[in-house]
C-alpha cells in the first residue's frame, strides 16, 4: 500500500539521535509512513541502527559517494527513492512531535493549492537553548503575520531576504513541488534548507500551522561558530544569484523591496 508520507533522513555518525528520530516517526498516529535512511558515512555507521527497524518500514541506503557534509545531495538521493505524495526531510537528530503528521495530512487534503506545511520550531538540548527559542518564537510570529498576506508572497520574501522562518525538519512538502523546483540545490555551502523552502514556497505556497512542527536538537554545531558569517554570506549570494537567473532582476528587486517593507511593518507592529 502506498504510504501517506515518505520520511527522508540523511545521517552521518549519529546512531543514538538517529534511533530517537526514527522512533518519533514510528510513534505517529493517523499517518502511514515509509522511512528512508540515507547514510553519508563511508563505514555505514547507521546500518546497525536501521537493521533494528527493518520490519517496521524503515529502509537503509548508503550514499553512492560520501559528500563531505553536503546534506542537500544526500536528501536528493533519498527523495528519488521516496514513493509518497508528501515528503518530510527529517534531520537525524531532530524529533517529529506527537500528532504532527496527521494534522499536516489534513491540511494538505484541505488545501490542494499549497505545497508546503510548517509550524513552530521548538529547540531542545543539553545546553542553554534560550537564544534559539527566542529566535524561533520571533520567526513563528513573523510567519503567522506574513501568511495573512497569502500563501506565497510574504512568506517567500521573508525566506529569501530576512532571517529564516524555519529549518529543514520543520516543513513538509508535496512531492510534485519538490520535483517542480528540482529538489535541493547543492551549491550553497550553508542554508541549503532555507533555499529549498524559499523556492518551494515561492512556487507552491505554504500553510503555517499554529502548533509545533519539530523538536529541533541544539548542540555544538557550525551555526554556533563565531566565524560562520562569511559562509552564510557566501551561501546567500548563491541563493540570490539563482533567484535572479530564474525570475529576472525586476522580480528579484521587487521581492527584496517587499521584504524590507515587511521588516519595517513588523518592527512597528
Amino acid at each position: 500500500m502506498k504510504p501517506d508520507i515518505s520520511v527522508v533522513i540523511p545521517t552521518f555518525r549519529r546512531p543514538e539521535p538517529l534511533a530517537a528520530a526514527i522512533e518519533s516517526v514510528l510513534a505517529q498516529k493517523g499517518a502511514a509512513c515509509e522511512i528512508l535512511v540515507v547514510d553519508d558515512c563511508p563505514q555505514g555507521s547507521a546500518e546497525a541502527v536501521v537493521r533494528r527497524y527493518a520490519d517496521r518500514g524503515v529502509a537503509y541506503w548508503r550514499s553512492p559517494a560520501p559528500t563531505g557534509g553536503r546534506p542537500a545531495i544526500v536528501r536528493n538521493h533519498g527523495f528519488r527513492r521516496a514513493s509518497a505524495d508528501i515528503i518530510h526531510f527529517l534531520d537525524d537528530d531532530d524529533l517529529a512531535p506527537e500528532g504532527y503528521y496527521a494534522e499536516a495530512l489534513k491540511v494538505f487534503a484541505q488545501r490542494p493549492d499549497i505545497g508546503v506545511v510548517f509550524g513552530k520550531v521548538e529547540p531542545f538540548g543539553e545546553m542553554d537553548v534560550s537564544a534559539e527559542r527566542d529566535f524561533f518564537d520571533a520567526a513563528f510570529r513573523r510567519a503567522r503575520k506574513y501568511s495573512g498576506m497569502g500563501p506565497k508572497l510574504g512568506l517567500s520574501a521573508a525566506m529569501f531576504f530576512q532571517r529564516t522562518l524555519l529549518i529543514c525538519s520543520a516543513g513538509m512538502v508535496r512531492r510534485s513541488c519538490v520535483e517542480a523546483i528540482g529538489g535541493f540545490d547543492p551549491e550553497p555551502s550553508l542554508a541549503e534548507d532555507v533555499d529549498f523552502f524559499a523556492r518551494a514556497i515561492r512556487h507552491s505556497g505554504a500553510c503555517v500551522l499554529d502548533r509545533t512542527s519539530i523538536h529541533y536538537r541544539i548542540g555544538p554545531s557550525l551555526m554556533r561558530l563565531p566565524d560562520r558569517q562569511p559562509l552564510i554570506e557566501s551561501s546567500y549570494r548563491a541563493i540570490h544569484s539563482r533567484y535572479r537567473r530564474e525570475h529576472g532582476a525586476v522580480d528579484f528587486f521587487a521581492l527584496k523591496t517587499f521584504a524590507k517593507i515587511l521588516d519595517r511593518l513588523h518592527a512597528y507592529a
